[in-house]
């Protein structure tokens, strides 16, 4: 018997160090933007007014903590050494780059938290999470210890959660987590189909990106299929096109999004398309479901457009029967600033097909380091028992939007240069900000200067 679900929202909250040192080759956003001066207050306050429009609309809107930045523990790994000021001054001094990455607010993302398989899904009937290793970027390669004790501290019941650490860090399992992964359903509480996409194949010649790295491997998904006990017949994979990584589409939700039934993607999104459509249209009409495909042509909306509206790194969330039924899809502020964008996308909310409604946030502070709606959300697929067993204190209601607006203001800067990075006290407002934040949350002690005293 299908069991009653729901898709939960879970937004990484930006950190106090958001910045733009521009680590992130292949992300053309974070290339361009390297160096600007950025405003980590007004990051986390768009980020939180997303949470929030959501949670009013009804949907299961969660928040996950950020990590703390700078990371000294990866600076006396690489040599710097005396009390935490000294490490952060001789790192300015020597190796300003080192500190960038130690510094960075990247786990915001948490579409590269982890990858989310639901109960329905898995061969233990518990919902599984994997957390990324994120190894081919280093500012982003020293996340998953905290972010395994994040998701283990928001969903802590063994009887109905699973947690496995990160795959070894080698290149051959690159793993960027959800922002390559994504479920086709009918109901959320049906048996899906699971859809992982990869960048290359490591043990076999396949086409490959000339100009930027593939991140996510095929051995990476499929030992996260493994690892979450799912079944073959409910696992999909696909190749990420080089052409569109080569264009700056370092992440598959970069150039495609599902949810339910519904695909919505740019024609140049995968290798061998067609063959990759219909193997998901047959995977979900065995189960009864017809998958409905939005297909971008470059015609349409050219990969550049793509790339810089980010218009597939949108939020395509389920509406209610009571609000008309269909998609409603969650996009930045850039897809409204780009006429052939928007064009195409009213022109496809009025067309009467699955997408039905259309939300736009300004998420700049993002946007310019090369994360849209979708990059700052993990989904999570919950049963009513298993949101009960989720940690309370991360739901977003009108409590807590106030309790966290209020907290931002009070311990952010406004202004923040990658040369402020060499601020010892930036590390001080950190501490004391995410101190406060894990009590404010109920979550214990997370971070390293927590648990170190």
């Amino acid at each position: 018997m299908t069991r009653i679900a729901l898709e939960a929202n879970f937004d990484g909250l930006v950190g106090p160090t958001h910045n733009y040192a521009g680590l992130s080759f292949g992300n053309v956003a974070s290339a361009n933007n390297a160096n600007r001066v950025s405003n980590p207050r007004e990051a986390a306050l768009q980020g939180l007014a997303k949470m929030k429009a959501l949670a009013n609309l009804g949907y299961a809107q969660g928040v996950l903590p950020p990590q703390e930045r700078p990371s000294v523990a990866l600076l006396r790994t690489l040599g710097f050494s005396g009390d935490d000021h000294a490490v952060i001054r001789e790192a300015a001094r020597t190796a300003p780059a080192v500190l960038g990455a130690a510094c960075s607010a990247a786990s915001m993302w948490t579409a590269n938290a982890a990858t989310v398989s639901p109960s329905a899904d898995t061969a233990d009937g518990r919902v599984h999470f994997t957390a990324a290793n994120l190894c081919s970027k280093l500012h982003r390669a020293i996340e998953h210890d905290t972010t395994s004790r994040v998701l283990r501290a928001a969903f802590p019941d063994e009887t109905q959660f699973a947690h496995h650490n990160a795959l070894p860090g080698w290149p051959s399992l690159g793993d960027e987590g959800a922002a390559n992964h994504t479920r086709f359903c009918g109901a959320y509480g049906e048996r899906g189909v699971e859809f992982f996409v990869y960048g290359r194949d490591d043990l076999a010649s396949a086409p490959a990106p000339r100009r930027f790295p593939a991140r996510q491997t095929l051995q990476a998904s499929q030992a996260i299929a493994r690892l979450h006990g799912l079944a073959d017949e409910d696992v999909v994979f696909a190749q990420q096109h080089p052409d569109a990584i080569d264009a700056g589409v370092f992440h598959n939700d970069v150039i495609a999004v599902g949810n339910g039934n519904v695909l919505f993607c740019h024609a140049l999104a995968f290798v061998d398309q067609a063959a990759v459509l219909a193997t998901l249209r047959d995977r979900l009409a065995a189960r009864g479901t017809q998958l409905e495909v939005i297909e971008v042509s470059a015609t349409d909306i050219s990969i550049e457009d793509t790339i810089g509206s980010y218009l597939f790194n949108s939020q395509l969330l389920a509406r209610t029967a009571e609000a008309g039924g269909g998609m409603r899809l969650v996009v930045p502020q850039e897809c409204r600033e780009r006429p052939a964008v928007w064009r195409y996308l009213e022109s496809l909310v009025a067309g009467g097909g699955p997408i039905r409604e259309l939300q736009v946030f300004d998420l700049r502070e993002s946007m310019r380091n090369g994360g849209g709606p979708a990059c700052l959300r993990l989904r999570v697929v919950l049963t009513e028992a298993e949101r009960k067993a989720t940690h309370a204190g991360l739901w977003i209601d009108d409590a807590r939007y106030a309790t966290l607006t209020g907290w931002v203001k009070r311990h952010y800067r406004d202004r923040l240069s990658v040369s402020d990075l060499a601020d010892p006290a930036l590390l001080d407002e950190c501490r004391t900000a995410l101190d406060e934040l894990t009590r404010l949350l109920g979550l214990g002690s997370l971070y390293p200067f927590q648990r170190d005293v």
